[in-house]
């Protein structure tokens, strides 16, 4: 598979099942066990429902469909036996393919982060791979942690291995564990906390609690960067989407990746003192106000009402691109959140320990159980809502058509007429 492939959902190809009048319900009954087709016709529909929609020409009947292209010859080969084909057909125009994203591998696993947001446009990139990766860099940021993040590892293993047993219906977590116990880890080791701060491991960067300013400028920083990526993926969706005119005037794409850098270079000239780079800034992002407005404008029908909800879209975008950007100070508010629950715990642990080891073991327990609990809720939580919000309003814009193969329930095939137009009798 090459590197666009993988950037993209499951390639689809728009094909005609045909076969012979008389053998249309054994090919049927192929195309049904195969779950690879989707076809003019409801997922669930019975096998007569989907023969009386066949054309019929010269006894042959004939259906058009999707189905995954990588799964065309194998289908063929199934049909074979019975004088049916699964024959590649020109896409109509105008019409989008359904969309599928990858089941399979590891990358199955990370899919349902993009599908329970909604279904990718067949046009757009599938962001699974960047958009896990993003989840877990937050979700380490937030509970940066050696000891915690050790544990949080352990428990992908069990979700790997299925034990215990009951943890085997979450099997396909694992990744996510394995990917937030990894970053947790990391971060812990910048932090220098290992079960809060024992001292066990250095501190590589900085104590969360002793620099909490710096701690929030590298969460304003790290949310910068992931918008800018958003921004960019944003562009390449809005041409895949529309062309250039649609990548050139949408918010969420090159206009509001201009006001975006356009801010971002005034704030940075305003805070070293550089008033060129103000000037720049300022410029760059007027240009990109004016294209996003030109947008709406246009969106809206012009007239003096479309000029009005223009400028109020305007002023949306603005403010919306600063409460998004400030949402990122999240990753150090409940990074400060954890170190201050592991510090307590720690605390507690320490000062039971010369007179009450029983309890301070207790202490340390318990309070290590509520942190991987509680606060392992809570991050992760706010690390699925800044990936939505934040992130993913900038990537899609329109809603995609999910792929939904004919898989006719089992008790539907035992009886099936003649297709439409058909003199001849059928057979099942």
């Amino acid at each position: 598979m090459s590197w666009r492939d993988a950037l993209r959902p499951v390639r689809m190809e728009r094909v005609a099942i045909a076969a012979p009048v008389d053998s249309l319900s054994e090919v049927l009954a192929e195309v049904a066990d195969a779950g690879a087709v989707e076809l003019a016709a409801p997922p669930d529909a019975s096998p007569q429902t989907v023969a009386k929609a066949a054309v019929v020409r010269d006894g042959v009947a004939a259906l058009a469909g999707w189905m995954p292209a990588d799964a065309v010859p194998e289908l063929a080969k199934r049909l074979a036996p019975a004088g049916g084909a699964a024959v590649p057909i020109t896409r109509p125009k105008g019409v989008e393919a359904p969309s599928l994203l990858r089941s399979r591998g590891v990358r199955g696993s990370l899919s349902p982060l993009v599908a329970t947001y909604g279904t990718v446009p067949y046009s757009d990139i599938d962001p699974t791979p960047l958009a896990a990766s993003a989840y877990v860099l937050m979700f380490g940021m937030m509970f940066g942690d050696v000891g915690h993040g050790l544990l949080v590892l352990c428990a992908a293993a069990g979700l790997y291995f299925g034990r215990p047993r009951w943890l085997g219906r979450f099997r396909r977590a694992w990744p996510f564990a394995a990917g937030a116990g990894l970053t947790s880890m990391l971060f812990g080791l910048l932090y220098g906390e290992f079960f809060g701060p024992t001292g066990v491991v250095p501190v590589l960067w900085l104590e969360p609690l002793s620099h909490p300013v710096p701690l929030l400028l590298a969460a304003i920083g790290a949310g910068a960067l992931l918008l800018g990526a958003a921004y960019l993926l944003g562009i390449v969706n809005r041409w895949r989407e529309g062309g250039v005119r649609v990548a050139l005037y949408s918010s969420a794409g090159i206009a509001g990746a201009a006001v975006f850098i356009g801010f971002g270079l005034a704030f940075a000239g305003w805070y070293s003192g550089l008033d060129d780079l103000v000037v720049a800034g300022g410029l760059l992002a007027a240009v990109g106000l004016t294209l996003a407005f030109a947008g709406f404008l246009a969106e809206a029908g012009g007239g003096a009402g479309g000029t009005a909800q223009a400028a109020m879209r305007i002023f949306d975008v603005v403010v919306r691109l600063g409460a998004n950007l400030a949402s990122f100070a999240r990753l150090a508010a409940f990074g400060l959140t954890h170190a201050a629950i592991g510090s307590i715990v720690w605390t507690g642990t320490t000062a039971l320990w010369p007179g009450h080891p029983v309890g301070a073991a207790a202490v340390f327990v318990v309070g290590t159980a509520l942190a991987l609990t509680i606060e392992g809720l809570v991050v992760a939580i706010q690390a699925l809502r800044l990936e939505y919000y934040e992130l993913f309003s900038r990537l899609f814009q329109v809603e995609g058509r999910p792929f939904r193969p004919w898989r006719p329930p089992p008790t539907s095939r035992e009886a099936m007429p003649c297709p439409s137009g058909s003199d001849e009798a059928c057979t099942p």
